[in-house]
């Protein structure tokens, strides 16, 4: 399985002209069955889908509904061991706890590629490696 970070969630449903490419990628992404997700990023989806600065901004029912359909993937949920292994892994490989969660929870779904565009690009986290779906 792969792990889906909150940013392809974001392009996939994008209306901004410079990110057309981005937004098609994404989509494309959204597409196959391997997908993993987590609690984390869909918060993080719904908030930032639906801030007010935001230029395409998402009505709560809008991001409600594709919270829903996002459900067909496996989600990981938020529990005490798996935040202490990103607070080890936060100090461990000197990122922010928020990409460690990511990381965290790709591991403890057997996920071995983290689709994302906020790490970086090839870094292997013991097994755990970044991939950006938007890269050529």
């Amino acid at each position: 399985m792969r792990f889906v970070d909150t940013n392809v969630l974001l392009y996939a449903v994008s209306t901004v002209p410079g990110e057309a490419g981005k937004a098609a990628a994404a989509r494309q992404v959204l597409e196959a069955t391997d997908l993993a997700l987590s609690v984390q990023v869909l918060q993080e989806f719904y908030v930032q889908a639906t801030r007010g600065t935001r230029s395409d901004r998402l009505s709560h029912d809008q991001a409600s509904g594709l919270i829903e359909s996002w459900l067909r993937f496996t989600v990981g949920e938020i529990a005490v061991p798996l935040v202490q292994a990103a607070l080890g892994a936060t100090g461990r490989y000197r990122i922010s706890y928020w990409d460690a969660m990511i990381i965290e929870s790709a591991r403890a779904l057997g996920c071995g590629t983290v689709l994302s565009e906020d790490l970086a690009h090839g870094r292997d986290y013991d097994g755990v490696r970044v991939r950006n779906p938007f890269r050529p």
